[in-house]
Formats: structure tokens, sequence, C-alpha cells
């Protein structure tokens, strides 16, 4: 994540859509968002408000590592949010089978700025409040290079997704994304 809270706030404005911030505004530092990190969510406050806070991606899983993906398909979620991101990694085998590090993807919306990636948050006594992505079959874009995907609902459907009645949004209501292949010297396309 390399942007700060005023932009996730202007992003959530543009669409007619208040964002408080309950436990003050946070001083988000650019930075690679890891499993177990913690990074900023999205959700619907009790007051029906939304609310931008931060907590851990992942809670520990029941056989010690960390549940940080779950797949969407045939299931209901209550307490969901959005994870806010500009971009998301996916690794694949590297091309030269010695190779010991996996080929590393960066996807990035083609219109800039910021995702709102599905999310679920559950609490658990070792952690408290922690978020999971939620995954689909992937779309074109990603299926090239991996058999699933975090779900990216368009902006303009980021309040129907927080409300806990309505289905997950379809593929086709997803944000477009790119991908730039990371090398070790930059960005390869």
């Amino acid at each position: 994540m390399h942007k700060g809270a005023d932009a996730i706030r202007q992003l959530f404005a543009e669409q007619g859509l208040q964002l408080g911030f309950p436990e003050g505004i946070p001083n988000l530092q650019p930075t690679d968002i890891r499993i177990t990190d913690p990074a900023p969510i999205v959700r619907m406050g009790k007051d029906g408000g939304l609310e931008l806070v931060i907590r851990r991606w992942s809670w520990p899983g029941t056989h010690g590592k960390p549940v940080f993906n779950l797949r969407s398909e045939g299931r209901s979620f209550t307490r969901r949010c959005l994870a806010i991101a500009d971009g998301f990694y996916e690794f694949t085998k590297p091309d030269d089978p010695k190779a010991k590090r996996k080929n590393k993807w960066l996807f990035s919306p083609v219109e800039g700025g910021l995702l709102g990636i599905a999310a679920v948050t559950q609490t658990h006594a070792e952690v408290g409040e922690a978020f999971s992505l939620l995954t689909a079959e992937p779309s074109p874009e990603v299926a090239v290079i991996h058999n699933r995907q975090i779900i990216l609902p368009r902006p303009d459907h980021w309040l129907s997704w927080l409300d806990p009645s309505t289905l997950l949004p379809a593929a086709s209501s997803w944000s477009t994304v790119s991908a730039k292949r990371i090398t070790e010297i930059g960005l390869e396309t």
C-alpha cells in the first residue's frame, strides 16, 4: 500500500460515501503488505456509517497456519469489509527450474488509484479482529497466471458489498486489473 488515508477518504467521497475514523486517522506508511501485517480495511460501523480501521491480515488457523484467503463459492458472509490496496501480487513457478525464487507479478487497477478487495473479519483470541480476503474463479487477466483470484468489486459496488444481505458481486462488476512482472531490476510488461 503506497497511498495514505486521505487518498482512501477521497476515493470513497468520489462515490458519495463518507468515511469515519473511529480509531483516529491512521498514519499509513508506503509499504508492501504481507500476511500478518496490519492493513487498512473499511467496514460498516454499528451506526451504519463506513469506518476505516487498521487490522491484521489473517487470523491463526486451526493448524497454526494463517488464514489469509477464503473461497467464496457457496458461502454467505456477514462480517464483511473491504481491504484497501493499490495492487496485489501473484507468484508463479520460476522460468528457470534451478531458480529459488518464484516469478512475482504485480496486478494493479487499469484506471490507477486503489482497489477494494472483498474480505471478511473474524475476532480471534490471539490477534483480535483480523481479516481474510475472499477468492473466486479468476478474471481473464489473472487466469493466465493463477487459478484463483481475490474478488475486486468496482467502487460503485463497494457499498452493496458491505451490506451482508447482498450477494457476492459477479465477476462482470469487478475492477479491471493489469499484470506486470516484477524483476530484480524493476517492472517488465
